[in-house]
């Protein structure tokens, strides 16, 4: 199933039952949503418990974002570099201007103290410990947070099984089953609860501007773990009260196609997204390729919603299917608006090299070099 309008990305949708059947076929929706001609996010729809796992966690982010301001400051973690816990104005945008228009909340879902003590230490910024609100300040905060959180690891492990029948497909030198393996039982995984903080001053009349390019909520980025998990998002009135739909036509989320195009995506309230990341993009020899993508701001009312990145440990080597080439790999994306795979990867290095590499030309960007 696709939706298709101007303007509007073409989201593939396919259904859980689908999804985690044994022997059911949906290599043609992989490759509609991942492939050379998709926009690298899939739709998964009738999850169970998906509905009121959203709900329970989402509605609680208000309530997160304005807890006393010492309590706020408790839940930082700035030796991870804000990997943890509570984070609000640490990120840049352009000019070097402090990200004030979001805050973030991280946690690990499936493990509160993951990996050994050693690799804590090797990789903080890897294997970072959960903090959690006060209970009496949040009571179900916590309960929800895993719930959901955990509910998105299993649908994308379930996922990775098409993704790699899909793979080997279009390469036979794919070793089957790779990605399953790789994520079926990895600690590594970060939920990130954001909140967006209504627009002030010009911000609105920018965002509102039915033909603006403006990211205002999150700047242009490729995912650069293995898959994202999408919950959709909630909208808000200032004080919290959580609206029946969307108040903006033009806010949420925007992907460009292979040819640059911008274009917005409709992820419908019962489903879960689930994006491609480039590790995966890599492994697969591009079988599959992450896709830029941002979010638009909107005036007078926030949003929220719960980003899960399920991805291995820093040590894992990132390396192409054998006999692929890493330069061919880098011509199956291109976009002025992220820097250029080519200038991030080499064959084999390990994928936290990679992301340290990626974060910090990020942190640089400046497109005019690409």
């Amino acid at each position: 199933m696709s939706e298709t309008n101007q303007g509007i990305a073409r989201l593939v949708i396919v259904d859980y039952k689908d999804l985690s059947s044994t022997g059911t076929n949906i290599q043609e929706e992989i490759e509609m949503a991942f492939g050379k001609e998709g926009v690298g996010i899939i739709g998964i729809r009738n999850v169970p418990g998906f509905v009121d796992a959203k709900r329970n966690l989402l509605s609680l982010s208000h309530s997160l974002a304005h807890l006393p301001q010492k309590e706020l400051n408790d839940l930082e973690d700035p030796e991870t570099l804000w990997n943890s816990g509570w984070s609000h104005g640490k990120e840049k945008l352009k000019n070097d201007t402090p990200d004030i228009n979001k805050a973030s909340y991280y946690y690990n879902p499936i493990i509160d103290v993951p990996g050994t003590e050693e690799e804590r230490n090797k990789f903080p910024l890897s294997y970072p410990c959960n903090r959690w609100p006060k209970k009496e300040s949040l009571p179900t905060f916590e309960q929800a947070c895993k719930e959901f959180g955990s509910m998105m690891k299993t649908v994308a492990v379930e996922l990775c099984s098409h993704i790699d029948t899909y793979a080997h497909s279009v390469n036979k030198s794919y070793p089957p089953q790779s990605l399953y393996e790789t994520l079926a039982n990895t600690e590594k995984v970060k939920g990130r609860l954001l909140y967006y903080y209504p627009l002030p001053g010009e911000d609105q009349k920018e965002a509102s501007t039915p033909n603006a390019t403006d990211d205002s909520w999150i700047g242009w980025h490729n995912d650069s773990g293995f898959l994202t998990c999408l919950s959709g998002g909630l909208w808000m009135e200032p004080n919290g009260t959580i609206l029946p739909d969307p108040p903006s036509n033009i806010a949420g989320l925007y992907v460009v196609d292979r040819k640059d195009q911008v274009l917005q995506v409709k992820l419908p309230m019962d489903c879960m997204g689930i994006q491609i990341g480039e590790c995966t993009q890599i492994i697969t020899g591009g079988a599959v390729i992450a896709t830029p993508h941002c979010v638009r701001g909107s005036p007078n009312f926030a949003r929220t919603s719960l980003a899960c990145f399920i991805d291995t440990p820093p040590t894992y080597r990132l390396a192409t299917p054998p006999g692929q080439s890493s330069t061919n790999l880098a011509c199956t994306s291109r976009s002025s608006r992220v820097p250029s795979l080519s200038k991030r990867y080499t064959h084999n290095m390990l994928f936290g090299d990679f992301l340290e590499k990626t974060f910090n030309m990020y942190y640089n960007f400046d497109d005019s070099s690409i």
